[in-house]
């Protein structure tokens, strides 16, 4: 108190008031001893549980989880010194304290100042309950009780009390009376100043949520994608098992038995979703190409047959949370389905294409990743389950946009998801909504830092946990020798693909692994030099027939991809050829005046193949090439192979007869063709007959070979698939996985 008697409150843990005598006692007449200050012995001791040691409650004493009880108890024992003076609990040492915290009951507020309503001596022993359950629940709570009692005394309906003890009888005998006056003053300094309190408890901001604890729950080393929970176990699918298993609380990786077509091959199977109830999996099979459409499928966790959802296709998909309703997405637009596959029905048309499929818990709102194709941008959106509403959810956060794989809580009360910034992927955590009284600041909270890669976050179903996946991307890049059947270390095994050879076999270009950026040097190592630099990501290095110069596909932070040429030496890329889609793939013809090449087929928007004139910058179409790119010309210039974009067919064009003619069909996928320096046959990743491999197809012959099958290797996935390629003496070069990619368990806070 104040000379002036007004009332200041200060912190619990900060507060150090000199021991004096207390104009507040003396004005109500509690004793003639002074008020005791907190002594230094009894504020809050380094290296200790946080708090002052006169003022904790006995759940923090015991260093048991706290909660908003905590603070009604510490306001209760200030509400006591308040009323009488006297601190509620004091001893000479800290030991005593907490005995008197944890065992005591303070001695009766009544008794020490007669002057007090009995109803606000009952308030402030329900505020000092040692059972937390037995208190105020809330500091509304608290606040109700003091209203109450304000207005009954205003209205005089309560007095001192009813009935006092004797000993209290006779000390109000032998003091002077005293002016009601005098009372209500205080007490409505103490009601406006714990209404203060109240309100700072019921509207200070919440702390933010942190991660406690990482457990790591797989040790496989292998790509893993589509993670879900049932609450005892994780199901995923791993590159070699295909669908697969694990512990909630870690252990062997087991695969998961299916007779769904399709999820035996790398890179085309998916987990969408985990039905509300646990008991099944919503998934899709790939039987064409590298399409992202697939079948939509459900199958038993426990084991059975799966069944097809009607003729549904698509890339994305999620449950209701009731488990009546399925959305999906096909191409841009997103569905919505009966449980079983029938009456779908069109929900959306979204500005590119939609992914991470997620409802809220509550039914009425859908969240998805946004694949912008023009700006190879990746941002989150919602809509109502209605349709409406369509917008994103954290316009101009992060610039460019790069956030994606997004889950809610439970509770509904945060939405976690990965976003990346400078090169690094991080988990963050988005609060939905504050509570009554509290306002929600709608910023993202990051809750993992690099140097590990951290994403794709998925709750556990009480909501204490995050599952989250762990990487650090390395590729070893290896050469395949025939002779020995073993795959070996290449160009001493760096992290590249994407090679090409400068046409006297001295020079290579490639692409670095990790951060897509261009490098060429000498084949030993030697004479190093980058040419790209981050945040411009560049691909697919060709060399000028001259070697003076090298072609490249790249795009700046939320652009399109466009072709450039940097000279070999250094310097800046210069772009020779924009348009408004993603282009892609060019190389050179053999007397380095024109380039060739294509759209980047996931864009599926205007893909073609055009040839450059390098001295008038005009970029033709080639005839008949609508739907087909990836195209690599031939080393005599005469013909140009390219992909149709289902990715089963190599096209091949003749410029001598101006025709398009089939040259290899699969019955699985061909990616990455590759010539052979004679122009004779063209290498090409695929699986043919079930059967993924390496082949050659003559060109004059349409005989086709396999090289070698690829069944066990575990491959790098690029950022554009599988890279494969010829070294100079047409030996096979492949990218092997060596990255550190497991899936690990965040225990974390979430106020």
């Amino acid at each position: 108190m104040t000379e002036r008697g007004q009332a200041k409150i200060l912190d619990f843990g900060l507060a150090k008031l000199s021991p004096r005598h207390s104009p507040v006692a003396e004005a109500v007449g509690a004793t003639a001893t002074p008020t005791t200050g907190v002594t230094e012995e009894h504020l809050t001791s380094p290296g200790t549980a946080m708090g002052t040691v006169a003022y904790m409650s006995p759940e923090q004493a015991l260093g048991k989880e706290l909660d908003a009880r905590t603070d009604l108890f510490s306001l209760g024992v200030v509400l006591y010194e308040m009323a009488t003076g006297r601190q509620a609990f004091s001893g000479s040492t800290t030991a005593a304290i907490f005995d008197g915290i944890l065992h005591k009951a303070p001695t009766s507020p009544l008794q020490l100042n007669p002057e007090l309503p009995a109803k606000f001596e009952e308030i402030i022993n329900k505020a000092l309950e040692k059972d937390r359950e037995l208190r105020h629940q809330s500091a509304a709570e608290l606040r109700a009780d003091l209203k109450r009692l304000k207005r009954d005394t205003d209205s005089g309906r309560t007095g001192a009390t009813a009935a006092r003890l004797g000993a209290v009888e006779e000390l109000r005998e032998t003091r002077p009376p005293r002016r009601w006056r005098t009372w209500a003053a205080i007490f409505g300094g103490a009601f406006i100043a714990i209404t203060a309190i109240l309100g700072y408890l019921l509207t200070r901001p919440l702390p933010p949520p942190r991660v406690l604890r990482t457990v790591q729950l797989t040790n496989t080393n292998r790509p893993k994608s589509g993670m879900v929970t049932d609450g005892t176990r994780l199901y995923f699918v791993d590159s070699q098992l295909g669908l697969a298993q694990v512990s909630t609380t870690g252990g062997e990786t087991v695969p998961i038995p299916t007779s769904l077509l399709g999820l035996g091959a790398p890179g085309w199977r998916d987990l969408f979703d985990i039905s509300p109830d646990g008991s099944e999996l919503l998934l899709p099979t790939f039987l064409h190409g590298l399409t992202p459409e697939g079948p939509l499928w459900t199958l038993p966790v426990l084991g059975g047959s799966p069944r097809r959802l009607g003729n549904l296709e698509g890339h994305s998909a999620a449950w209701s949370p009731d488990g009546k309703r399925i959305a999906y997405s096909k191409g841009n637009e997103i569905f919505l389905v009966e449980s079983d596959g029938s009456e779908p029905r069109r929900l959306l048309i979204t500005a590119g294409i939609s992914g991470d499929l997620r409802w809220s818990p509550d039914g009425t709102i859908l969240r998805f990743t946004l694949n912008d194709p023009q700006t190879n941008n990746r941002s989150l959106w919602q809509a109502s389950t209605d349709g409406s509403h369509l917008h994103p959810l954290l316009p101009g956060w992060n610039n460019p946009p790069n956030e994606c794989c997004g889950n809610w809580t439970p509770d509904g009360r945060y939405f976690v998801f990965q976003a990346v910034r400078e090169g690094t992927t991080s988990v963050w955590a988005l609060r939905e909504n504050g509570g009554l009284f509290r306002s929600t600041r709608h910023e993202p909270v990051q809750l993992t830092t690099g140097p590990m890669n951290i994403g794709d976050p998925v709750p556990s179903r009480d909501g204490k946990k995050l599952f989250v996946q762990g990487w650090q991307p390395r590729a070893e890049l290896v050469r395949y020798d025939a002779k020995s059947g073993q795959f070996a270390p290449y160009l001493s095994g760096i992290s590249a693909e994407g090679l090409d050879f400068s046409r006297d076999g001295e020079w290579v270009a490639y692409n670095n692994y990790a951060d897509g950026t261009v490098w060429r040097s000498k084949v030993d190592g030697t004479q190093k030099l980058q040419l790209t630099f981050p945040p411009m990501q560049a691909y697919m290095p060709r060399w000028s027939p001259d070697g003076k110069q090298i072609a490249f596909f790249g795009h700046p932070p939320g652009e399109p991809s466009q072709i450039y040429v940097i000279p070999a030496t250094g310097g800046v890329p210069e772009l020779i050829y924009r348009s408004g889609t993603n282009l892609a793939d060019p190389n050179w013809s053999p007397d380095g005046k024109s380039l060739v090449f294509g759209g980047i087929s996931t864009s599926n928007q205007g893909s073609a193949v055009y040839v450059l004139d390098m001295k008038t910058r005009n970029a033709p179409k080639l005839p008949g090439s609508d739907g087909l790119f990836s195209p690599r010309r031939s080393p005599n210039g005469r013909h140009i192979a390219a992909i149709t974009l289902d990715s089963l067919k190599f096209m091949l064009f003749d410029f001598t007869t101006q025709q398009w003619t089939e040259l290899v069909k699969a019955k699985g996928f061909v990616s990455y063709p590759n010539w052979s320096r004679d122009g004779h046959y063209l290498y090409f990743h695929a699986i043919l007959d079930k059967e993924e491999g390496y082949f050659r197809i003559g060109i004059s012959d349409r005989k086709l070979e396999r090289i070698l099958s690829l069944k066990g290797f575990q491959a790098a996935a690029g950022a554009f698939g599988t890279w494969t390629g010829l070294a100079p003496d047409e030996s096979p070069l492949f990218v092997r996985d060596a990255s550190i990619q497991e899936i690990y368990a965040l225990d974390w806070e979430a106020p």
